[in-house]
């Protein structure tokens, strides 16, 4: 039973990393940027022979409406109830696009996306758990921004109970048709911010899903941000180490249920 005195200690101790203080101690001088280590690279490199799949690119994507910016925000909610029809494979790539396109490549390591990032790090990698997708088979996928694809990473035969387990037990995540995971590489962003990084990272996260259910609402989709998670669990699904890369966030996605 924590007492509270030491529950107040430990609520200041957690709030600090809200307030933007720790960038008055960093000695922006001995960033790894300002050494002049080599940056870290915008997005996984993909293993020699690996599947990939070329998605519909941006402006060709069929049965996606029109809709305006104040309609998609009066609309938007978390939506936790999900029929059993298939996204489309255009209506996958217009969400990748909306979550995580690239606008316009800077140079070798920077890009411009469809969110904001602090600095322009983008220090996310979005996985997708797939259930019911038109053209896919099910398994675990990585989104190439940069390339606009999508790698196959690896099939999972017990792909459901895994998910339902992976996230403390709640079943509608993997009633969806795809279920979007993103982990973050920290080192993306300490590379330049240093301490300073983690904060950026959380904002970013936040970005990145307003975006997807924003983007729901054009295809007639539901989501749900999920940001109860057994951590371990997770990340051993989707296959990363937990240390260098680790899921920060996930949201499933699918059909609006009548």
């Amino acid at each position: 039973m924590i007492g509270k005195q030491d529950e107040a200690a430990l609520f200041a101790q957690y709030r600090y990393f809200l307030k933007d203080s720790i960038r008055q101690e960093i000695d922006f001088s001995r960033t790894p940027q300002a050494r002049a280590y080599p940056p870290p690279p915008p997005e996984k490199p993909v293993s020699p022979g690996a599947k990939l799949v070329d998605l519909p690119p941006p402006g060709a994507w069929q049965g996606i409406r029109p809709i305006d910016v104040e309609s998609a925000i009066r609309r938007r909610q978390s939506r936790r109830s999900y029929s059993r029809q298939p996204l489309s494979l255009d209506e996958l790539s217009f969400l990748l696009w909306a979550t995580q396109g690239v606008r316009a490549r800077i140079d070798a390591v920077t890009t411009l996306r469809t969110v904001p990032s602090a600095g322009a790090r983008h220090a996310l990698e979005t996985y997708l758990v797939v259930f019911r997708v038109a053209g896919l088979e099910g398994g675990v996928y990585r989104y190439l921004p940069i390339e606009h694809q999508l790698v196959f990473e690896f099939h999972e035969p017990d792909l459901r109970r895994r998910v339902i387990e992976a996230t403390l037990g709640q079943r509608f995540v993997a009633e969806a048709a795809v279920v979007f995971v993103w982990t973050t590489i920290p080192y993306r962003m300490e590379w330049r911010y240093h301490l300073a990084a983690h904060k950026a990272i959380a904002l970013d996260a936040g970005h990145v899903c307003q975006n997807l259910y924003l983007a729901c609402e054009a295809i007639d989709a539901g989501t749900c941000a999920v940001a109860a998670y057994h951590q371990q669990k997770m990340d051993e699904l989707i296959r990363v180490d937990g240390q260098d890369e680790f899921v920060i966030y996930l949201a499933p996605v699918g059909k609006r249920a009548e």
